[in-house]
């Protein structure tokens, strides 16, 4: 689906996408098979890889690499690299799993990042990601509606309107069944929802599993311009450079000139993103250096190259929330529909400077799309993202941008619905501009 599609198109487009995605192995698997659709290749990192023009991905883990390289491109050719990631705040499932009391069956997880914990409460919710067989095998997995966090009923908890307050080892284990936990065994669950697969639960040497809340997206408001769906941060953005890159290599064709397109969608950025497949890992780096050795790169024009590149870090940001504007700057409050953030933090949270405003602006002008200046409130701390990590790993002038939220970290998180396809707007003429050098 190219950027230039409605937005209409675009909003049931990413609520799909989402959909296929309720964890990262299923974002970069639901993305890898678009990629192949559009005629991509993918390469196996254990195999070598030839060079020239062509579109290519690899999928480590939780992670995917995409790129395109152009006819004509060399060995001081630079790259233009939108990143974002694949993970969101949730729930991992423990080792020994199968757990309750009372009757009733429980699942034992593990929070995983900073999850906004009431909004888990009284939803229909699902297990998903892979298994590791003990052959090394892997399975994707996803159970639909099957658990809950059920909340206590007003009746037993009179103050629970005057502040709410939930204990992450004792109120945050889902219930997915009744009976007793030593008869059941939730891995064999599990292994009975891998599609077009025969699982033995016994064969299971490892998993990583997260929870995923099952409601289907839904564009709502007045006048329909609302869009609510989990996981928007960020597989708004991860699908904003997917869409991209799948129209740019479409439009570039045999032609000549223009960088090395790239998609890096990590994954662990909600934990710090120290893994293999994460933005403080190796797995860019890797990639980069492979192409650049495929176009006849020696050492110094590989570091020319990377000082002809630049990055795009696409993340969610902040809209201004109504009920709570005091914890926004005053000068600064973005909305939803006011076009995508430009991020930026005096302290580098956002590795946004000057130069990167400039360029941000500058390709925003000819997509011809809004954009809006996001900064934190002094008395608040920032968050951060991928584009400080990228930076300073691989001294890639990088600018920190995204599509503006309300309820970020929810279980449920809510955007407008003109703003991804902006997003992916302007991802696209980035992939064709040279924007460093």
């Amino acid at each position: 689906m190219p950027s230039s599609s409605s937005a209409a198109d675009h909003i049931q487009d990413l609520g799909d996408y989402v959909s296929a995605s309720p964890s990262s192995f299923h974002a970069v698997h639901e993305a890898g098979r678009r990629l192949l659709d559009a005629g991509f290749v993918r390469l196996d990192e254990l195999e070598p890889w030839e060079g020239g023009a062509g579109s290519f991905f690899i999928i480590r883990d939780g992670a995917l690499i995409a790129w395109v390289v152009p006819g004509g491109a060399g060995p001081t050719t630079g790259f233009n690299i939108l990143g974002a990631h694949t993970d969101s705040p949730s729930f991992k499932l423990k080792p020994k799993p199968t757990i309750g009391a009372h009757g009733w069956l429980q699942a034992g997880v593990e929070v995983y990042g900073g999850p906004l914990l009431n909004s888990w409460l009284d939803r229909e919710l699902q297990l998903a990601g892979r298994l590791v067989m003990l052959d090394g095998t892997e399975h994707l997995t996803a159970t639909g509606p099957m658990l809950r966090f059920p909340q206590l009923a007003i009746h037993l908890d009179r103050t629970v309107n005057d502040g709410l307050t939930l204990d992450k080892q004792r109120h945050m284990n889902p219930v997915w069944g009744l009976g007793n936990a030593g008869d059941s065994d939730l891995l064999a669950v599990l292994a009975s929802h891998v599609p077009g697969a025969s699982v033995d639960p016994a064969r299971i040497g490892g998993y990583d599993v997260v929870i995923a809340d099952t409601q289907a997206p839904a564009v709502f408001g007045g006048n329909g311009e609302f869009f609510a769906s989990g996981r928007l941060d960020n597989l708004s953005a991860t699908h904003a450079g997917l869409v991209a890159l799948i129209a740019h290599a479409s439009s570039v064709g045999g032609a000549a000139g223009g960088p090395v397109a790239v998609l890096a969608a990590f994954d662990h950025e909600e934990i710090g993103s120290n893994s293999r497949s994460g933005a403080c890992g190796p797995i860019l780096e890797d990639v980069l250096v492979r192409i650049s050795d495929g176009l006849g790169a020696t050492v110094s024009q590989r570091r020319q190259a990377l000082a002809a590149s630049f990055c795009v870090s696409a993340d969610a940001g902040h809209a201004v929330h109504p009920n709570y504007a005091e914890r926004h700057d005053p000068a600064n409050r973005p909305v939803l529909n006011g076009g995508p953030l430009l991020k930026i933090n005096a302290n580098q949270r956002y590795a946004t400077d000057a130069n990167g405003a400039a360029v941000w602006a500058r390709l925003s002008g000819e997509a011809g799309v809004p954009y809006q200046e996001f900064v934190s409130n002094n008395a608040i701390p920032c968050g951060s993202t991928i584009g400080p990590l990228t930076a300073t790993r691989l001294g890639i002038r990088t600018v920190d941008v995204g599509v503006p939220l309300l309820s970020m970290h929810s279980a449920r998180e809510l955007c407008g619905v003109e703003d991804p396809r902006r997003l992916a707007a302007v991802t696209e003429l980035f992939f064709q501009t040279v924007a460093s050098g």
